[in-house]
């Protein structure tokens, strides 16, 4: 098995839990703050057409729906997918979903007025060449919202693994749930080691490959997690807050 296929065969075996997760968010006051954050960020206007990259359960997709934009869905996982249709179902919203690699797109040249995706990049074994793809797909002042973390630095920095473990164990004596005890871990870990972005610092990395790949008006947030994070994410999370990454296209 590839890397390819075993990073879609772990997603596929995550999706159930993955959905319990964006359900319980749906549910949450951080609902709203993603919400806001989208409005500020994209482009104006209303029903643009946006495109979610590893949509996962598909909680831009909803997000993306309520606000009353026309949205495209894809990943790689089949599982993801189909949790993703069914949720977007329940409230009562219609897009397109397909199984795709984010990474080579079937879609046309500026196509897209907006594109986001969320703990996605970290994954890919090519981003800089994803970056180069989503800006071709992205319409003349179409806009790029990345949301990401140095989620697996801690496999390759002491000082971070350090963090990591000192997070876990105060989250373990305040009673508050880690979603890594209900993962398989060695296979997590194991993938992590073996992509391109494990090992570097973000979202310095990010900015630098967005200017590179021609992209214009480079807004980075290197930490939002105040406004979109639970208390209890907080605190398991706090050495990897999350960033975003901002692009437009000229």
């Amino acid at each position: 098995m590839n890397l390819h296929e075993r990073i879609e065969n772990y997603w596929t075996l995550s999706a159930e839990r993955f959905s319990e997760g964006i359900r319980k968010e749906l549910a949450s006051p951080t609902k709203d703050a993603w919400m806001e954050i989208i409005r500020e960020n994209a482009p104006a206007g209303s029903g643009l057409r946006a495109l979610d990259i590893g949509t996962g359960p598909g909680f831009f997709v909803l997000l993306l729906s309520a606000l009353g934009h026309q949205v495209t869905a894809i990943d790689c996982s089949n599982g993801m997918l189909e949790e993703a249709k069914t949720n977007m179902a329940k409230a009562g919203f219609r897009g397109d979903f397909f199984n795709m690699n984010g990474q080579q797109l079937d879609f046309s040249d500026a196509y897209f007025d907006l594109i986001v995706c969320r703990n996605l990049v970290w994954t890919l074994q090519d981003p800089a060449g994803a970056y180069r793809e989503w800006r071709r797909v992205l319409k003349p002042g179409g806009r790029l919202l990345v949301f990401d973390a140095n989620w697996h630095l801690h496999l390759f920095d002491q000082e971070m693994r350090k963090q990591h473990e000192a997070n876990r164990k105060r989250a373990r004596e305040l009673g508050i749930p880690d979603p890594a005890d209900k993962a398989d871990m060695n296979e997590s870990n194991d993938i992590a080691r073996k992509l391109f972005l494990s090992d570097k610092m973000r979202p310095q990395w990010d900015a630098a490959a967005l200017l590179n790949c021609g992209f214009d008006k480079i807004v980075v947030a290197r930490d939002i997690t105040d406004r979109v994070w639970s208390p209890e994410q907080k605190i398991l999370y706090r050495s990897t807050p999350l960033f975003m990454a901002r692009a437009e296209k000229s």
